[in-house]
């Protein structure tokens, strides 16, 4: 039988347009079966946002954003093991005045650990990039240290969702930011900027995307709530380059999370290509579809595998529990095209 996801009309035209295309490609979709050999994403934690895996030498380590103001992390040797996994606290940042701790990635680099993440000083208007470091091979044992703040713009240091990438020996940060302070309304760009060093901003920032799409400037909810005045979201950039070396593929998430049409969108780059310049840059048309049963999937991280043939998907997203909205946590795999871009269905 088809599984039909039910959308409530709203009072914009736009919206419904959008979502009438979306709910569309999820009505011709099974429930719950394998579909053309796809698997069902694994949940995870039924309740839970912003995960986040690296592996190495054997393990995965996991964070995801805490309840708290600290960054936890676990540890397991299979990813479908993490609700049996424990998560320890590594550090707290209520003792530096740093409150909302949000969205920790963490990244093995030039042979040290780094978690970055964002933070403020109670005002979620304030928000900053942040980085702490561990010397020690095990993360889940060594000393985690505050490395400092990541300056990305001098007229206003407003950011979230850091992530970075190395491409050709030449570290790169990405995250989501306003182009200036918001007032009547509200936008968050994609930005890119050079680093020297992990801890270090050496570039001015440079726009890579900003909501220009219907299905990037969703902002109004099913049943016709609204903010104050327009959100519109590019956020959440995931950056990888291609198992075979020639793509840089940036993943984001637009429109309001807090709406159902939460969507991924994409950009690419040749690897070889000056990643500062826009015009390296194309991005996709239409919004990524994760997995016709979930909506408002987004906050990925594609993590590899000890087999060079399995990568995996972390990701949380919407789903109908009994009526009742649930973000929770997925796993399921990917595959990637003979373009070297990732194929998540």
């Amino acid at each position: 039988m088809p599984c039909a996801i039910r959308v409530l009309a709203t009072t914009s035209h736009q919206v419904m347009t959008a979502v009438a295309v979306i709910a569309l490609i999820f009505s011709t979709a099974g429930c719950g079966r394998e579909q053309d050999g796809e698997a069902k994403p694994l949940m995870l934690f039924e309740n839970g946002s912003y995960p986040h895996a690296a592996y190495y030498d054997g393990k995965y380590y996991f964070t995801r954003q805490s309840p708290g103001d600290d960054i936890r992390l676990a540890v397991t040797t299979s990813l479908d093991l993490l609700p049996q996994a424990s998560e320890h606290i590594l550090f707290n940042t209520d003792s530096l005045g740093l409150y909302h701790a949000w969205a920790p990635e963490i990244h093995r680099i030039h042979g040290r650990w780094y978690i970055y993440f964002e933070a403020d000083n109670g005002n979620t208007d304030n928000h900053q990039l942040y980085v702490i470091q561990c010397d020690s091979d095990n993360p889940m044992t060594g000393t985690w240290e505050i490395c400092g703040t990541l300056h990305t713009n001098d007229e206003w240091n407003y950011g979230i969702h850091p992530n970075v990438l190395e491409v050709g020996g030449q570290l790169y940060l990405f995250w989501s930011g306003w182009p200036k302070r918001r007032v009547e309304h509200e936008t968050q760009c994609i930005y890119i900027a050079r680093m020297s060093d992990p801890c270090t901003v050496a570039s001015e920032r440079v726009l890579l995307s900003q909501p220009e799409y219907e299905w990037e400037r969703q902002w109004i909810k099913p049943d016709g709530s609204r903010s104050a005045y327009p959100i519109y979201v590019n956020e959440n950039p995931e950056a990888y380059l291609s198992p075979d070396g020639r793509h840089v593929c940036v993943c984001y998430s637009a429109s309001g999370i807090w709406t159902r049409y939460h969507i991924l969108g994409m950009l690419t780059a040749p690897a070889t290509a000056d990643l500062l310049n826009p015009s390296s840059w194309t991005k996709s048309v239409e919004p990524i579809i994760v997995d016709d049963n979930l909506y408002g999937a987004s906050n990925i991280c594609i993590v590899p595998s000890e087999s060079p043939d399995t990568t995996y998907l972390l990701l949380d997203a919407l789903w109908d529990n009994d009526g009742h909205e649930q973000r929770s946590i997925f796993l399921k795999t990917i595959r990637w095209d003979a373009d070297g871009r990732p194929v998540f269905k």
